[in-house]
């Protein structure tokens, strides 16, 4: 299973960037697809999810209403848009794949992906 994530960027405060997780080895149909994310020293915040078997999302208090995950079951990609940027958005951001949202969200990912960057400037 590979995770490979893009997209990532430097982008000034109130833009937007699609990031996109492309997955191998698996069909995104069959799982739960999860972003996170992650700045030098501290936890993995996650920030998104959505359930390839019913399409239910999820978002972290502090994304809702900014960001929107959705899938392309055709690419095997999902793609995580992110709006209305702000500086606290900068972080490294992942994927990663489990096999439902619910576990994905305590981080508990059965693969991770390598990460891209994400720098909002003010």
């Amino acid at each position: 299973v590979q995770l490979v994530e893009s997209g990532g960027g430097l982008v000034q405060a109130g833009g937007s960037l699609r990031l996109a997780c492309a997955a191998s080895g698996i069909t995104i149909d069959d799982y739960a697809i999860g972003w996170f994310r992650q700045v030098p020293g501290t936890a993995h915040e996650g920030i998104s999810c959505i359930s390839g078997r019913n399409g239910s999302t999820y978002y972290a208090d502090s994304v809702k209403g900014r960001f929107t995950i959705s899938s392309d079951s055709g690419k095997n990609t999902v793609y995580l848009q992110m709006s209305s940027l702000k500086p606290e958005d900068t972080s490294v951001y992942y994927c990663a794949v489990r096999s439902s949202c619910l576990l994905l969200m305590y981080g508990l990912g059965d693969y991770w992906g390598q990460g891209t960057q994400v720098t909002v400037s003010s």
